[in-house]
């Protein structure tokens, strides 16, 4: 399976070896804005086809999937071009930057009948496999509360017309919360919530820091904190009536060896160790190609399908104007 990887930012290296990594699959193509960038990737990462075009990679016939590693202002135009080639699509995360922008690259999708997943790369990981099924086992409970929080010091690195810290890093805890609260309440269970949020906006205009208050169904809250220019933490629980579940490693870049914490009040608590043969990347590759090789349009559960990505992007969209307001 022939994979093309649009733009060679840290992103596109990082790909790029996860794809080397999979035996089935074969790094073909690679294209970018500035020849010394293409050339200095193409040479690391062994690609055999170079473009100075993005719309010439697209075209050639010989690219199976594309990885689109360009700004979030970017995903929806090139996830639409792409869809018109033809081409299985693997989207970096996120979707878009705004819900018109969304709606337009998953109806291009639709309408071309081609593979489509967003780069959510945790989610392919056994970590979130263990973390559902003791979810789903009912040792916590009825679900009641998820805290979370992600920190990056990212700022100086990310393109400003990427809209900043919600959509380059709460795009994680954003997506956790909506699979935990689906895979314990359902599908629907996030449509009626109502938000609150304060934060500030750094010297590109950008929201750099909020924290968001969402509440749901008659006992349900979330309070999920991200930022952009300091820091390196992580912090995910889910409490239920019963319990609680803490991801002890970082649900977002899991590794090898990864632990949950799983308490029931008052009773015992456990760690649930999770061993895994690879980062999240290298699972991710794996299983995009698998699907596609199966003739699949999206990826199954616990991975985000189409409508998964645009009901989180109606919460990263819905998060930004709340802290705005």
């Amino acid at each position: 399976m022939k994979w093309g990887i649009l733009g060679t930012s840290f992103i596109s290296g990082v790909m790029a070896e996860a794809i080397n990594a999979d035996r089935s699959s074969a790094l073909y193509a690679v294209a970018g804005r500035s020849q010394a960038n293409v050339a200095a990737f193409a040479e690391q990462y062994n690609v055999l086809q170079s473009y100075l075009s993005y719309e010439a990679l697209l075209d050639d016939p010989q690219v199976d999937i594309v990885y689109i590693a360009l700004p979030n202002h970017l995903h929806h135009e090139f996830i639409a071009k792409a869809a018109t080639c033809g081409k299985a699509i693997l989207c970096e995360k996120s979707l878009s930057v705004d819900m018109e922008k969304s709606a337009q690259a998953l109806a291009a999708v639709k309408h071309h009948q081609v593979f489509f997943a967003e780069g959510l790369m945790y989610l392919h990981h056994p970590l979130i496999a263990s973390l559902v099924d003791i979810l789903t086992s009912g040792e916590i409970g009825e679900l009641r509360s998820v805290q979370a929080s992600y920190i990056a010091a990212i700022d100086q690195f990310v393109n400003p017309e990427s809209k900043g810290a919600l959509y380059n890093l709460g795009c994680y805890p954003v997506s956790l919360l909506h699979l935990v609260v689906q895979t314990m309440l359902g599908n629907n269970a996030l449509a009626n919530c109502t938000l609150k949020a304060v934060g500030r906006q750094g010297a590109d205009g950008n929201v750099c820091e909020s924290s968001v208050l969402l509440t749901f169904g008659e006992h349900q809250s979330v309070t999920i904190h991200t930022a952009e220019d300091h820091g390196l933490q992580h912090h995910f629980r889910v409490l239920g009536s019963k319990g609680s579940v803490t991801m002890v490693s970082n649900p977002w870049l899991p590794t090898c060896e990864n632990t949950i914490s799983v308490e029931v009040y008052e009773a015992s608590k456990r760690e649930v160790k999770i061993s895994a043969q690879g980062d999240a990347f290298s699972y991710q590759v794996r299983q995009v190609r698998e699907a596609v090789e199966a003739g699949r349009s999206e990826l199954a559960p616990p991975c985000a399908t189409a409508e998964d990505s645009y009901q989180i992007m109606q919460l990263l969209t819905e998060w930004e104007s709340a802290t705005l307001r």
